[in-house]
């Protein structure tokens, strides 16, 4: 850990270290411009900062007044987050021979399918030992078989060629793209009309007359 702070520091000039007569002032703490040297360590002293070079193959070098030490942290985190960003990219291999049986066959192609999911390519290769070599169709035919067997999980990225004793095939990782959710269509009917019962008046019946039960249903 020192020593990765050390090259980071020693990446860069500071204060006195920096020795030409003028220099490119960059920074939201200073006026942009171009400053003698003496002009600029004078700015950073009356701030209680460090004048860094930070592109120094320019005439004038460009230089921030900044804490240093803060800078480098900055700095360090910046590397970090671009080497966690960096794609690492894995090789797995797996040997075959020209007589390779089904049982050792299944076994190895279970691998591959848990390499290419991870997202590391597939180098196999058959072995010729000795007179072997005179099987070198026979190994063709073998990875050309395995590359068809995992075609749902990985893609030919070189096809069978023999380099001296080693015929080799090339897999790479097929890309997963996300599943788009299903939107399903709800359709409502269309809402019916509440038809309401047409409602008959009744006729008062004339004075004297009287009104009975079953002269009102059969009005209704």
């Amino acid at each position: 850990m020192k020593r990765e702070n050390d090259k980071l520091k020693d990446q860069y000039r500071t204060n006195e270290r920096i020795r030409v007569q003028e220099v490119r002032l960059v920074g939201d703490n200073v006026d942009p411009g171009v400053y003698p040297i003496a002009k600029a360590l004078r700015i950073a002293e009356d701030q209680e900062l460090d004048l860094v070079e930070i592109s120094p193959n320019v005439v004038p070098p460009i230089c921030r007044i900044t804490d240093f030490q803060k800078f480098l942290y900055q700095q360090k985190k910046r590397q970090k987050e671009q080497k966690a960003k960096s794609v690492k990219i894995v090789v797995k291999e797996i040997r075959f021979g020209p007589q390779t049986d089904d049982h050792d066959y299944n076994f190895k192609l279970k691998h591959a399918k848990g390499f290419l999911e991870e997202g590391a390519k597939v180098k196999a290769y058959v072995f010729f030992k000795g007179r072997s070599i005179l099987f070198k169709e026979q190994g063709e035919v073998l990875l050309l078989r395995f590359a068809n067997d995992l075609e749902d999980y990985g893609k030919v990225e070189q096809l069978p060629v023999l380099e001296g004793k080693r015929m080799i095939i090339m897999l790479s990782p097929k890309k997963t793209s996300a599943a788009k959710p299903v939107v399903k269509k709800v359709v409502t009917p269309p809402s019916r009309p509440i038809l309401k019962a047409p409602v008959k008046k009744v006729e008062p019946k004339e004075q004297g007359e009287e009104t009975t039960n079953e002269e009102i249903k059969s009005e209704e």
